[in-house]
């Protein structure tokens, strides 16, 4: 690194030196500002065989970059006319016109220079004191980049104006860069801003090849990832780009939004191929560097490409600078003659007027005036200036103005000036134009201070597209209730799939997926939302419970007046013949079975689901058996008796119609315990069958019951067996056909249940349920004891001994015959 300054500093005082014709560069001063700007710009890299500096003024003139270069000479001037900033103390500067990113470097060591050397080693004795104690500087990020390390050496801190990459926010790296203009963070989130807002998800992003652009196209990647914006197409451009390739491109995939984050030479390439190639009916969004610069704006027919909308930070009329302008051109002094000065401090600009240099692109007026007086300021408080006069005996270094410079907190034409702890201004905004006419007119702003706060008037922005607001879409929006699937690379090109029934689609949390609508929700097809499900059960309240239970009541107690009717009648032979005492055991097995019946209705609970079947089964169990006991008996004294006496006199010894009554109610008890204790009936809530309903039942797993539905079956098989033996019994003893026909009633009853429980799954299903319950109960009352109820209370004759023996006698003769 040492041979290397050496070398160059041999270099500079070995190349021929230019003699500058204007004092403008150069200004005397207790204290040097070193200034740089573009006011000539490379447009082409120089071919050199040596290594030395490039003369700018042989490389186009900036008119713009003047512009800034005065506002500086401004700046100091004012405070040095004043009585309230560093009184007694003149600031000086040496500016130098900084053309070319990798060959001005006169400039850059001269500023570090000490006592006109550059020295690569501190002095023993302590830190050295260069020329100047802060720089200007410069406009372009690319050279920042490429300068900065070389300040840092000796932390001379740069006050930016113009560099707005990323990258000068670290401060690891770039430890003595400031900026007064704002980052290219603000440029983007404002440019997504103004995309989100017209509704452009399918953007070009043209980007220039230096630190600048390449730095935005980063940013914007980033910001955009997030957001429903695609960056369709990117693409570096140019000196050489193919500028005919680019825009049959962004034809080809038909986008309507250009973002142009170049500096103004690349932009005015770019508009100016797009008005050559016919490319028209496009909106173009210009960043700060361009959106004002009167070369592009005033160009025959370039409204031709369409509407162009430009950031740029809010025009701040610089106090004097018009009235320093005009005298400047009235009374311009030249140089001493003679007098020969470091390479590039040449400007042949006498031919430019007062006007031409007052009417340029005001971009970065401001931050060049504030970077002025942040440095002024700093240097007040280092001389401890607040009583009126200004220390000057102190020593200033330059690491003490950017420690005091990183704490600035004043205002200036309105603005408060203050650093973040990135060196970032804490100020600044940007006004968003509309060109129209060859002028730009103020249609929005975006202020990232104290809090972000965006605003445009889209009806004040003339489209090319008369009025209406241009589209810029891969795909456009989906229906409401449609799901984005995406087609190809990009999230903005799709598909559009609607949502089918129990989803929904939220498109500001996810555009591309239905969401399932929660176990109590329900949703129709293409729904934005679920709505919640109607909970569904039958009531105490609901008619059909009502009138169910009122006959659950009614049969209770028509057993009971029964039970008491067979009671008063005892010893009659009808009641006899009916079973005797077994009859009342059926009856107060009904009874306890209709507890079942009431379980099926209010809001369903574990208990619930459990009584439901349980005294039904249980007990229904004991009533079927004592059916098919007095089905037996009965086939046993008029067939069995006389063929297997012994059979006969066994069933009557040993009871066995209570022994068979027995085994089957512990039969049933064993079931149901290893039903319950294996599969316990739970609440369940069917969501299936009714989209919009949750229906509370409860969950019974059939195959549990499997050995109690086979009890059943084979009770009821034996009555069936039995009763079929006993066809030709004699009519007031044909009991078992009545059982028959109340077993046909009880099987025809439960397969149309099954039916419907195939086919149905509603609240009513429990209703069925129970009123297939109370059929059953009612089978037997009605068909068994109810024509027995009817003898003993309206025929009594047939309730004789003479008249039951008489049948026995008639059918005793006719089967002898």
């Amino acid at each position: 690194m040492a041979a290397a300054l050496f070398l160059m500093d041999y270099i500079l005082s070995s190349v021929s030196p230019c003699t500058v014709t204007d004092s403008e560069f150069s200004l005397a001063g207790d204290f040097l500002i070193g200034g740089l700007f573009d006011v000539h710009d490379v447009t082409e890299e120089v071919s050199q065989h040596m290594p030395e500096a490039i003369n700018c003024s042989q490389q186009p003139f900036i008119l713009s970059n003047y512009r800034k270069f005065q506002v500086m000479r401004l700046g100091v001037e004012q405070i040095n006319n004043s009585t309230q900033l560093l009184p007694g103390v003149t600031l000086g500067y040496e500016i130098f016109d900084h053309c070319s990113d990798i060959n001005a470097f006169p400039g850059i060591f001269d500023f570090i220079s000490v006592n006109e050397s550059v020295e690569p080693w501190p002095e023993p004795q302590g830190p050295k004191l260069p020329k100047v104690i802060s720089v200007v500087g410069t406009f372009s990020s690319t050279k920042t980049r490429t300068i900065a390390p070389l300040f840092t050496m000796d932390f001379i801190p740069m006050v930016n104006y113009g560099s707005s990459s990323s990258a000068f926010s670290e401060k690891v790296k770039y430890p003595t860069v400031l900026r007064t203009v704002l980052p290219n963070q603000r440029t983007v989130e404002a440019i997504v801003a103004i995309l989100l807002h017209f509704r452009w998800h399918w953007v070009a992003f043209l980007n220039s090849n230096e630190e600048y652009g390449t730095d935005g196209e980063n940013l914007f990647s980033k910001a955009i990832k997030n957001t429903k914006i695609c960056m369709a197409y990117n693409k570096v451009v140019d000196a050489v780009t193919n500028h005919s390739e680019v825009f049959r491109r962004i034809e080809n995939q038909k986008i309507n939004v250009i973002i142009v984050f170049t500096p103004e030479r690349i932009a005015t390439m770019i508009t100016r191929a797009a008005l050559y190639l016919k490319v028209n009916k496009k909106v173009w969004i210009a960043t700060d560097p361009w959106a004002l610069n009167r070369n592009i704006m005033e160009t025959p027919n370039i409204d031709a490409i369409g509407t162009v909308i430009g950031l740029v930070e809010p025009e701040l009329e610089i106090p004097g600078f018009s009235e320093f302008i005009s005298s400047l051109k009235a009374e311009r002094a030249q140089c001493e003659v003679g007098k020969e000065r470091v390479c590039n401090q040449v400007c042949a600009c006498n031919e430019v007027s007062a006007e031409d240099i007052i009417e340029a692109d005001p971009s970065y007026s401001f931050p060049v005036y504030a970077a002025v007086n942040i440095i002024a300021h700093a240097l007040h408080n280092l001389l401890q200036c607040e009583t009126g006069r200004c220390n000057t005996n102190v020593t200033i270094y330059p690491y003490m103005v950017l420690a005091e410079l990183q704490k600035s907190n004043f205002t200036l034409l309105n603005q408060s000036i203050q650093f973040n702890e990135n060196g970032d201004p804490k100020f600044g905004s940007y006004s968003i134009v509309f060109w129209n006419n060859k002028k730009a007119d103020e249609v929005g702003y975006y202020k990232f201070y104290p809090f972000a706060d965006f605003h445009i008037k889209s009806s004040e922005i003339q489209w090319y597209t008369n009025g209406q607001v241009p589209t810029s879409l891969c795909s456009p929006d989906c229906p409401a209730g449609h799901v984005r699937q995406q087609t190809g690379i990009h999230k903005c090109c799709f598909d559009c799939v609607i949502c089918p029934n129990g989803t929904y689609i939220n498109i500001t949390v996810d555009p591309y997926t239905c969401v399932s609508c929660s176990a109590t929700e329900w949703s129709t097809p293409a729904s934005t939302s679920c709505l919640p499900r109607l909970v569904e059960f039958v009531s105490f309240e609901d008619a059909a419970a009502i009138v169910i239970m009122v006959g659950t009541v009614i049969f209770v107690a028509l057993s009971l007046l029964t039970a008491v009717l067979f009671g008063l009648n005892y010893n009659t032979p009808v009641v006899r013949s009916a079973g005797g005492p077994m009859c009342f055991l059926i009856l107060g097995c009904l009874c306890l079975c209709s507890i079942s019946v009431f379980f099926y209705f209010g809001k369903p609970q574990q208990s619930y689901c459990i009584m439901r079947l349980l005294p039904f089964v249980l007990f229904y169990t004991v009533c079927l058996a004592c059916f098919v006991v007095r089905s037996f008996q009965i086939v046993s004294i008029f067939k069995i008796a006389a063929t297997y006496p012994s059979v006969q006199r066994w069933w009557m010894k040993y009871h066995g119609q209570w022994l068979v009554i027995a085994v089957a109610f512990i039969l049933q008890v064993l079931f149901l315990l290893i039903t319950y204790t294996t599969a316990l009936p739970k609440l369940y809530n069917e969501t299936v069958w009714y989209p919009d309903q949750i229906v509370l039942a409860c969950e019974t797993d059939l195959t549990a019951y499997g050995g109690s539905m086979a009890l059943f079956v084979v009770l009821c098989f034996l009555c069936f067996l039995f009763s079929y033996m006993a066809k030709e019994l004699p009519k007031n003893y044909n009991e078992a056909k009545a059982i028959t026909f109340c077993l046909l009633l009880l099987t025809l009853t439960w397969i149309i249940f099954a039916t419907i429980f195939i086919l149905y799954r509603g609240k009513h299903l429990q209703t069925l349920n129970a009123l297939a319950m109370l059929s059953s109960l009612y089978s037997f009352l009605l068909w068994y004891f109810l024509p027995k109820c009817c003898i003993i209370l309206f025929q009594p004759e047939k309730n004789t001994q003479q008249y039951f023996q008489g049948l026995i006698q008639s059918y005793t003769k006719t089967i002898s015959q």
